[in-house]
């Protein structure tokens, strides 16, 4: 959480010209129209805690289905846990595809809390502020569609904590069932997010 990864991984789907999948976003989709999915999600969302497995699986399958990813994709924010390795393997396996790599960013806990939690989120068109390193021009305003920003409730510093102990407990040994199949690739995330997407084309570069 907070180390820019999903900054990147629109930088790189544009670069590559392939899906950004992102399954927080789906699911707060999900959320706004009031689905099934959403009110079963909400609850978890709000706490800081991971929605159930086979909620995000179902909906992550049919994305993963659709034709704009028959030549790659970006995933982000999913497996989390290695319930989820397992689930994503036997996706991909229908689907006919291969992981060519994992990109961690690594970043300390503090910074992402500062990064966190002075976070602002469009409400009309999802672009990101930081009121630190990214401020809008104008306070509380989209600099591209003139939309309210809005700080998300799972910005807010209990959750990120939160957030934090969670995926130091389920999601780093998904880190480490991957670096046994050789696919880890470490990023450091205090570069400066300017700096990361030339880094992490190097990196990608020697994945294939």
């Amino acid at each position: 959480p907070g180390s820019g990864k999903g900054t990147q991984a629109k930088i790189i789907s544009e670069m590559y010209g392939i899906p950004h999948i992102n399954t927080g976003d789906l699911l707060r989709e999900e959320v706004a129209k009031g689905t099934e999915v959403g009110r079963i999600a909400k609850p978890y969302m709000d706490q800081g805690k991971l929605v159930p497995d086979d909620v995000i699986t179902r909906m992550l399958e049919e994305r993963l289905s659709q034709a704009d990813c028959k030549g790659g994709f970006i995933l982000d924010g999913y497996p989390r846990n290695l319930h989820q390795v397992d689930l994503l393997d036997e996706i991909l396996k229908r689907l006919g595809v291969d992981l060519d790599c994992v990109l961690n960013i690594l970043i300390d806990d503090e910074v992402v809390v500062r990064r966190l939690t002075t976070r602002r989120i469009c409400s009309v068109c999802g672009a990101i502020y930081n009121l630190i390193n990214k401020p809008p021009k104008k306070e509380g305003v989209c600099d591209i569609c003139g939309g309210r920003l809005i700080q998300r409730d799972d910005d807010r510093e209990e959750v990120i904590r939160r957030r934090l102990e969670v995926y130091k407990e389920q999601s780093e040994p998904v880190l480490e069932r991957y670096r046994k199949r050789g696919l880890v690739r470490d990023i450091r995330g205090d570069v400066g997010l300017e700096a990361l997407p030339a880094e992490i084309k190097r990196v990608l570069a020697g994945c294939k």
